[in-house]
């Protein structure tokens, strides 16, 4: 009798294949990541942007908040920055303005 996979065991064998490393080294590497394409993203509209990562993102994405003073402007704006941890795509939220967020960057 041939041995058969039900939906339920696929699903969960293909899950375990996608789980991302857990190491110390490998989520450094994945922050660095989301930082650099964050920062990428935000250029044309933040002079020197600055991120504040999630270490670790949700199950999809990678988190990013990205500040910075408005390019051409003088206000200090931030976007919310994501990742998608996969195809590692990033999309930028609206312009959040400086009464709407607050971050500090540690610098």
């Amino acid at each position: 009798m041939p041995h058969r996979i039900t939906p339920a065991t696929l699903a969960l064998i293909l899950a375990a294949g996608s789980v991302p490393a857990a190491s110390d080294d490998a989520w450094e590497a994945f922050a660095r990541t989301v930082e650099e394409k964050c920062l990428a993203a935000a250029a044309d509209m933040i002079d020197n942007p600055r991120a504040v990562v999630d270490p670790f993102g949700s199950e999809r994405f990678g988190l990013a908040i990205v500040t910075g003073k408005a390019r051409g402007a003088d206000a200090t704006i931030s976007h919310i920055c994501v990742m998608d941890k996969q195809s590692q795509s990033v999309e930028l939220g609206s312009e959040l303005s400086e009464d709407q967020v607050r971050v500090a960057t540690g610098d």
